[in-house]
């Protein structure tokens, strides 16, 4: 079986993007982190933010698992890791595709006092043949009684963009292959309590 396509690069996230963990105040208010928590970050990225966690849970017990399906993302994100020592042992990453979570079982022994999941959702849950089985795996991470805090596009978030975007792409495909190949799923919030009520 052929390698997956690494489509994300690190160092062009880091200079484009790199203001999507300066925007998760809400997402750390929720998480709540506590020195004993062992957290799951699911489409970790580049770990500037477990970084950021790994910080307190140093202080106790604690630990944060890093997931994400970019080789490149994963291999930036142990570098940061190894390069502080007084966090490295109280995190750790892995190359994951988050679609996946229910077929790796060390993720699946309800281990995880809290998962989380910061502006990537949007992304994992473009196929819809695999919505579900995230959300199974997400709900056996966790113990019970365990937190899942996340932060992604909704209904409506950039509209105008995703509209000319394609209707760009549509123009030398079609329209049909070019909702094929958007990368993106913005649910409203019926969709997604529904979701998280079935799972």
């Amino acid at each position: 079986m052929a390698a997956k396509q690494d489509h994300w690069d690190s160092a062009a996230y880091q200079n484009s993007a790199s203001f999507v963990p300066k925007l998760a105040t809400k997402v750390l208010q929720w998480l709540d982190v506590q020195e004993g928590d062992v957290i799951l970050d699911v489409g970790c990225g580049d770990g500037v933010l477990n970084l950021q966690i790994a910080q307190t849970l140093s202080k106790g017990t604690g630990m944060i698992h890093g997931v994400d399906s970019s080789e490149s993302m994963i291999a930036t994100a142990k570098k940061s890791a190894s390069a502080n020592p007084s966090i490295a042992n109280s995190c750790t990453f892995q190359v994951i595709d988050a679609t996946q979570l229910l077929t790796h079982p060390a993720l699946q022994t309800s281990s995880f006092d809290k998962v989380f999941s910061n502006a990537a959702m949007h992304w994992i849950l473009r196929p819809s043949s695999q919505r579900e089985a995230f959300f199974q795996g997400i709900r056996n991470a966790l113990k019970p009684g365990g937190t899942f805090v996340f932060e992604m596009g909704g209904m409506g978030n950039v509209a105008e963009m995703r509209a000319a975007l394609l209707s760009v792409v549509s123009r030398r495909v079609g329209i049909e292959r070019a909702r094929e190949v958007d990368p993106w799923f913005f649910p409203d919030e019926v969709w997604m309590r529904g979701m998280l009520e079935e799972t």
